[in-house]
């Protein structure tokens, strides 16, 4: 297993130690990715002793990676290897389930690596802002590691959200306002109050526990890129992630030959930055005004990673699209009727992305993609209740 080589900026490839714990790069403000030494590791053999020992394991989950994480003791709720479901309408479409990942998202990934690193680092006291499923996930591992957590969410967050963060004990704000104003809190009160901010992408280790989404699909698909991957964009860590660990498979001879997977980063029309950043051709988005979508995972006006998540899309010849809400809730219900998929709005948009460019010809019927459902339709039942007008039913007779 590596160690950690060093951290390396993203923009000014300035090199930091791991030793302590750190935020963005003190030179740039960059944010910074784990770098190891992965030559001991290279070659189909160690990859796929990798994958027997993983497989010999009760449940190894996103650890089965470890060999290419830090060398830790993680503090694990059982988070990873999430089903990879084949569409039975879609012969080459498969839905990556996010939702059974414990707390119910894709966020139990970044959060348990970021606790992780807090207890080994001796943190005791985290802060975060979140859209909703963050919250949870920081709320549930900080109470595993026995560190307290700080969290500050919109207040018209999934109620679902709320409660689940205040029954793990977490220190939870409600914030009139959107997460960009409950990031401006953290910042703020983790100065006066000496809290570690694990903010999206102002420290590593979330970008870690995310790439193992990469791992995770690539090996689920017979160490094969597919031809897409359609993610759910709000602060972009898990395509920032992917990215990293695609790079990290080709470095360590791990993948098949061949060129990687167009990266659609899917966002509300409501709050759609990268989305409007890519089709202008700018390297970095606009705060987006009057952000509203009932996709609360989406509903980041400005993401910190945003010049990051650019440079991967056009690199990778892929798109970004906005989806208005209206269509996102018909791609929800049409998936929930034909498929048996209770999709989240995110994940929604991500399925309604793939139609839609399927009917523009970006993508034909036999591109292999992975559309990915970042959270379970369960902890949205208030908000798709409100979208689709139900009411709870009267009594009976």
């Amino acid at each position: 297993m590596p160690e950690i080589k060093n951290l390396e900026c993203s923009r000014c490839q300035a090199t930091i130690s791991a030793a302590m714990p750190q935020t963005l790069c003190p030179k740039c403000k960059g944010s910074l990715y784990v770098r190891y030494d992965l030559q001991p590791l290279h070659g189909i053999a160690a990859r796929d002793a990798i994958a027997r020992e993983a497989a010999s394991c009760p449940w190894a989950g996103m650890w089965r990676y470890r060999s290419v994480l830090p060398d830790v003791r993680p503090v694990t709720l059982g988070e990873g290897w999430t089903p990879m479901l084949p569409s039975r309408r879609h012969p080459n479409a498969f839905l990556k389930d996010e939702g059974t990942n414990p707390t119910g998202s894709f966020k139990a990934r970044g959060l348990a690596l970021a606790v992780t690193m807090a207890r080994h680092y001796g943190l005791r006291q985290l802060a975060i802002p979140s859209a909703g499923n963050a919250a949870g996930a920081l709320a549930a591992y900080a109470a595993a590691a026995g560190i307290a957590a700080h969290i500050f969410m919109p207040r018209d967050v999934p109620f679902a959200n709320y409660v689940e963060a205040t029954a793990y004990g977490a220190n939870v704000t409600l914030v009139d306002g959107l997460i960009s104003d409950c990031g401006r809190i953290v910042a703020e009160r983790s100065q006066t109050e000496g809290w570690f901010d694990i903010s999206t992408l102002k420290e590593p280790f979330r970008v870690e526990g995310k790439k193992t989404m990469g791992y995770e699909l690539v090996e689920q698909l017979g160490w094969e890129y597919p031809d897409a991957v359609f993610y759910p964009t709000g602060g972009g860590v898990g395509l920032i992630g992917m990215w990293k660990a695609f790079a990290e498979l080709e470095e360590l001879g791990w993948v098949k030959p061949g060129k990687r997977p167009r990266m659609i980063a899917v966002q509300s029309s409501g709050c759609a930055p990268v989305a409007k950043a890519f089709d202008e051709g700018a390297t970095a988005s606009e705060m987006w005004p009057n952000a509203a979508t009932f996709a609360s995972g989406l509903r980041v006006p400005k993401p910190y990673g945003d010049s990051i998540m650019l440079e991967i899309l056009r690199e990778s010849h892929g798109r970004a699209v906005a989806i208005p809400d209206a269509e996102i809730l018909a791609s929800l219900q049409d998936w929930a009727k034909n498929e048996g998929l209770f999709l989240s709005p995110e994940g929604a948009a991500a399925t309604a992305a793939y139609g839609r460019l399927r009917a523009s010809g970006f993508l034909t019927a036999s591109d292999r993609v992975v559309l990915f459902n970042t959270g379970s339709a369960l902890k949205y039942t208030d908000v798709i209740a409100e979208a689709m007008h139900l009411e709870r039913p009267a009594g009976g007779e």
